[in-house]
Order: C-alpha cells, then structure tokens, then sequence
C-alpha cells in the first residue's frame, strides 16, 4: 500500500462515497453541456444562414431583420457556456458521487435541450425567413413561433441549474 502511495496510484483520502473516478462524471456533464448545445447553436445558426442567403438574392434589403434566428441560436451556445463553467468551477480532488451524477444530469439537461432548441431555430428560421420575404406579415408569427424554439433550450438551464444547487 506504501508503494502504492508513493507513486501516487491510490488516494488515500477516497472512500466508497468518495470513489477516485466520480470527478469523471461531473467533467462528462460539463463537456455535454457546451458539446450538445454548441452542435445544436451551430446547426441553427447555419440552416438559418441557408435561408437567410436565399431570401437576400431577391430582397437585400431585409438581411439585418432576418438575422435574429441567427442571434436566437447563438443564444442557445450561451446556455451551454455559463453551465459548464459552473461545472468546471465546482470541480474537487475528491468528488461525492452523488454531486458526480447530478452534475452530469446538469450538463446533459442544458446540452440535449440546447440542441433540440437549436435544430427546432434552424428549421423555423429558414423555413420563416423564406415566407417573411413573401409575405412581410408572417414576421410576427416567426418570431413567436422563435421564442417558443428558443425557449426550450432556457427550460434545459433552468433545469440544469436546479440540479447544480442540489
């Protein structure tokens, strides 16, 4: 066990409550949480983008108001961010298990809900952009139908928060 101890293989501060590996879990949840909510901001952001381009061919003009899908999904990677950050920042040499699994769930919370969010922008900015320059009207109702998309990705760090504070 000595020799053990010198080469730096075993802690012995761990515990069964306390496993070596449990910090494993918590960085697993960090990394989730800006990995999926940044691949959904990315997706957003770039079918929003094909719409967007296909829109400014005939209507130049309106480029900078059909930008907010754009922004709405960069808003998504944003949640990921200030979440793993908290992760990271809670970080310990010594880790409780339980801490371990609900910090992964927190990360997993806010990345699969940020990137849910971002493939539901995606779809409705292209789609709405494309109708927007059609008709002016519907941008009312892209909007709304934006923030209910958006909203999503919000549930996923109000979730994810409540679990950091458990």
């Amino acid at each position: 066990m000595e020799e053990n101890l010198v080469r730096g293989n075993v802690d012995p501060e761990a515990s069964m409550d306390q496993p070596q590996y449990a910090c494993f879990y918590a960085v697993v949840g960090a990394v989730s949480a800006i990995v999926f909510s940044t691949l959904g901001a990315a997706y957003g952001t770039a079918k929003s983008s094909v719409g967007i381009s296909a829109m400014a061919v005939k209507h130049p003009e309106l480029i900078m108001k059909s930008i907010i899908p754009v922004v709405m999904a960069g808003i998504i990677a944003i949640y990921g961010l200030v979440v793993s950050v908290l992760l990271t920042g809670s970080l310990a040499k010594l880790y409780n298990s339980y801490k371990a699994f609900l910090n992964l769930g927190a990360g997993l919370a806010v990345g699969l809900s940020g990137m849910a969010a971002g493939f539901a922008i995606g779809v409705v900015g292209d789609a709405g952009i494309r109708a927007t320059a059609r008709q002016p009207k519907l941008f009312v109702g892209l909007i709304l139908i934006l923030i209910f998309a958006e909203v999503l990705g919000l549930y996923g760090l109000i979730v994810a928060i409540y679990l950091f504070t458990k």
